[in-house]
C-alpha cells in the first residue's frame, strides 16, 4: 500500500494537469459540438461557391474551437448530383455533410436525378448573396448596356457562361435578364460549367463573351482587375465594387442565390441535433461573421424543418421559373 499510494498521488495530479485543456472555453466541449471524423462533401470543382463556403465554414469552426480537423473534399458531377447520390447512399453517417444551394435543387430538375434534396436531412441554410456579370478585363464591353446591345443584336454569337447546370442560379440569373432585354431565353446560348472555377477560366480565355456567378466567387480577380464587374443581380449594390444593380441598369431583374447544408438521410435525433448545434454555434461565431463580411455574403441563416420547407419551396420556384421561361 505504501508503494501505491505515491503513484495515486502521482496520478491524481497528472489528471489535474491534462484535466483543464480538455474543459477549456471555445472546445467546443460545453456545446458538444464535437464531431471526431467529420467530413464537408463539395459537389462541385475546386473554386466554387461551395467549395469556398466549406472550406471557409471548416477553418472558422476549428478557429473557434469547436471540432476539429474538418476534412473538406470535393467530388463534381453533374451540377452537384452526382455528389447528392453519395451523399444518400450514406444513410445514417452522422459524420459526413454537403455543402450545397440553388444550383442544386435546378440540377436535381435539369438532370431527372434519381435522388433529390427530400431524400436528405436538411441542417441549415447559411448565406445569400448576389449573382455578379463579369468579363475579362481586355473585355470590348464597359459597360452592361454594351453588353446587352451586342447581346440583343445576335445571342447566340455571344455565349454566357455560368458556374451551375440549367435551372441553378448562373442560369436562371442571365435567363432572368435575357428577359428583362427582351431577347427570348430559348434563343440564349448558354454554357454550364461544374463550378466557379471552371468558369472563371473560360471568361480569362474569352471562351465565353461573359459570365454570371456568385460575388463571392470572383472578389479578388475583380478587386485584382482581371475581371471587369458590369453589373450585380440583387436588390442593392454592393460595398466596395463599383458596378449598378441591373434594376438601376433599367433591367427588371432582382436576383440573389443562396448556400447551406445538408446531411445524409437516416441520421439519428442526437446526431442531427449535433451537426445542426455545431452550425448555430459556427453561425454565431465571430470568425464566421467576419468571412461573411469578406466574401459579401448576407447572413440567411435557417434551421431544421424549416430549411426543409424551404427547400421543398425553392424546388417549386425552379419549376415555375423554367417554366415561365420556356425553357
Amino acid at each position: 500500500m505504501q508503494l501505491r499510494t505515491p503513484l495515486a498521488l502521482l496520478g491524481a495530479a497528472l489528471l489535474v494537469l491534462v484535466g483543464p485543456p480538455l474543459l477549456t472555453p471555445g472546445s467546443g466541449s460545453e456545446t458538444g459540438t464535437q464531431i471526431p471524423g467529420l467530413r464537408f462533401m463539395v459537389p462541385n470543382t475546386p473554386g466554387g461557391g461551395y467549395d469556398i463556403t466549406a472550406r471557409t465554414a471548416a477553418k472558422n469552426a476549428e478557429d473557434a474551437g469547436l471540432t476539429h480537423t474538418i476534412e473538406v473534399f470535393n467530388l463534381p458531377g453533374a451540377g452537384g448530383t452526382v455528389g447528392l447520390s453519395r451523399l444518400v447512399s450514406e444513410h445514417g453517417n452522422g459524420r459526413l455533410a454537403m455543402s450545397m444551394g440553388l444550383g442544386v435543387v435546378g440540377a436535381v430538375r435539369s438532370n431527372d436525378a434519381p435522388k433529390t434534396l427530400a431524400d436528405t436531412t436538411p441542417i441549415a441554410r447559411l448565406t445569400e448573396e448576389q449573382d455578379v456579370v463579369v468579363v475579362a478585363k481586355d473585355s470590348p464591353y464597359k459597360t452592361i448596356d454594351e453588353l446587352v446591345g451586342a447581346w440583343k443584336d445576335d445571342p447566340g454569337e455571344l455565349p454566357v457562361g455560368g458556374g451551375s447546370a440549367p435551372g441553378g442560379p448562373d442560369h436562371l440569373a442571365p435567363m432572368l435578364m435575357a428577359q428583362a432585354a427582351g431577347i427570348a431565353p430559348k434563343d440564349v446560348n448558354y454554357i454550364p460549367f461544374d463550378g466557379g472555377g471552371e468558369l472563371l477560366a473560360s471568361i480569362l480565355g474569352d471562351k465565353v463573351a461573359f459570365g454570371v456567378s456568385g460575388v463571392g466567387e470572383y472578389l479578388d480577380q475583380i478587386r485584382a482587375g482581371e475581371l471587369r464587374l458590369l453589373a450585380v443581380t440583387g436588390p442593392k449594390r454592393v460595398a466596395g465594387l463599383d458596378a449598378p444593380t441591373l434594376q438601376e441598369a433599367g433591367y427588371d431583374v432582382n436576383f440573389t442565390n443562396w448556400r447551406g447544408i445538408v446531411a445524409p438521410p437516416g441520421l439519428t435525433e442526437a446526431e442531427r441535433d449535433k451537426l445542426t448545434r455545431l452550425i448555430e454555434e459556427l453561425h454565431d461565431s465571430p470568425q464566421w461573421r467576419q468571412s461573411m463580411k469578406q466574401n459579401g455574403w448576407d447572413d440567411a441563416f435557417l434551421t431544421g424543418d424549416a430549411f426543409g420547407d424551404f427547400l421543398d419551396a425553392q424546388d417549386r420556384r425552379v419549376v415555375s421559373v423554367l417554366k415561365e421561361l420556356g425553357l
